[in-house]
């Protein structure tokens, strides 16, 4: 049995993956904060990429801003954000102030799954070696 197998690492493989995905995106925002109609973007939520993960082979990749997982068939729809602070003049709808605040709370987030995960590992490998 690998580690994948198991729920709870496959779980928390698939919040790093969605984490990583998502700070892309946001790091997109920011490099793109000062061209004219940008429109800022964001990901699913987590939730809707373990539903359709979960559900089988998961979806296909119909669109191009589908980002496809590691070959689990998990994708992470990356959409226009629809909740931005302000538009600006010229119809960008990145506010650098919100992406920072985005930022921080998915480096956060990703520690927190990578400690989990490790203490997962570790709390595995305590059952094997004990008798």
């Amino acid at each position: 049995m690998t580690l994948e197998a198991m729920s709870f690492f496959r779980i928390a493989s698939q919040r790093m993956q969605w984490l990583g995905t998502r700070q892309q995106v946001v790091s997109e925002n920011i490099a793109n904060a000062d061209t004219p109609g940008y429109r800022a973007r964001d990901v699913s939520p987590f939730e809707s990429m373990v539903t359709r993960s979960d559900a089988g082979s998961g979806p296909a990749v119909s669109n191009p801003a589908h980002i496809t997982g590691s070959g689990r068939g998990a994708a992470v729809d990356v959409r226009e954000d629809e909740g931005t602070w302000n538009v600006s003049l010229d119809g960008n709808t990145v506010v650098l102030e919100e992406q920072s605040i985005k930022a921080s709370e998915i480096s956060e987030n990703y520690r927190l799954a990578a400690q989990l995960y490790r203490k997962g590992y570790e709390l595995l490998g305590l059952a094997a070696s004990s008798k």
